[in-house]
């Protein structure tokens, strides 16, 4: 399944051992910094691929996607190779997870700019519904993707 390019932009290619990874970028937010992490697949992998479980830290999404694509091909065949060594085995589970923190963390902020008066209440209330709406999506995929493998 390619990944979304909204949301994990197209980093560039990489090849190994004979295969060729597409190498993606996923840029969150956590409260202080922006931080990317690259995932690497092959074009034949169902799922979302391998994380690196290296941070790339920026200003803003834009800037953790400027640096990314400023890697070169040999700096991401050793993130590759990390990424290998780390693999995790429960692929969906963990993404699941980071995408639960990720929607938490904007809660969090979205009501903590309200009491500090940056946004009105009543667009934060639409937008903090929204989110609680989608962590529930989240959490229900939890239990079809506990214990699966990939």
């Amino acid at each position: 399944m390619p990944a979304d390019p909204n949301n994990q932009p197209f980093i560039g290619t990489i090849e190994t051992s004979g295969r060729r990874y597409q190498v993606t970028c996923r840029v969150g937010f956590d409260g202080v910094e922006y931080v990317g992490r690259l995932w690497f697949s092959e074009e034949e992998w169902e799922d979302a691929g391998l994380p690196d479980r290296g941070a790339i830290p920026g200003k803003s999404r834009e800037d953790v996607l400027s640096q990314a694509r400023e890697l070169s091909d040999e700096q991401l065949l050793l993130r590759y190779r990390r990424a290998l060594s780390d693999k995790r085995r429960y692929l969906k589970l963990r993404r699941d997870t980071d995408e639960i923190l990720t929607k938490i963390r904007y809660l969090n902020q979205i009501a903590t700019s309200v009491r500090n008066g940056l946004l009105d209440e009543e667009g934060a209330n639409q937008e903090i519904d929204l989110t609680e709406h989608q962590l529930h999506q989240c959490i229900q995929r939890l239990r079809d993707d506990a214990g699966l493998e990939g």
